[in-house]
């Protein structure tokens, strides 16, 4: 079974995060004839986050700790992640 990059997004930062709120976005077809996009999209993701292991980090800290799982997706493919960390509920 073939997963998709989302797919693999999800599982990565479930596992390393345990979010309260995780939303995927592949928002590749926007990017349609821009730098990055390729044919079957998945080059571009946004990422919604919520999780307790992010509070009291900064921006960049935050940023780096979700970008850090997912050195794999962002190496092969992946040319675009947004990144929006929520506050917990």
């Amino acid at each position: 079974m073939h997963t998709t990059v989302r797919d693999a997004i999800v599982e990565k930062l479930s596992v390393n995060f345990a979010p309260s709120h995780l939303e995927v976005i592949d928002e590749s077809a926007k990017h349609q004839g821009h730098a990055g996009f390729r044919p079957g999209g998945e080059t571009h993701f946004r990422v919604r986050i919520a999780a307790p292991a992010l509070d009291g980090m900064n921006r960049v800290a935050q940023h780096r700790a979700i970008m850090a799982p997912l050195s794999t997706e962002l190496a092969e493919g992946v040319h675009a992640l947004a990144i929006e960390v929520l506050p917990n509920a």
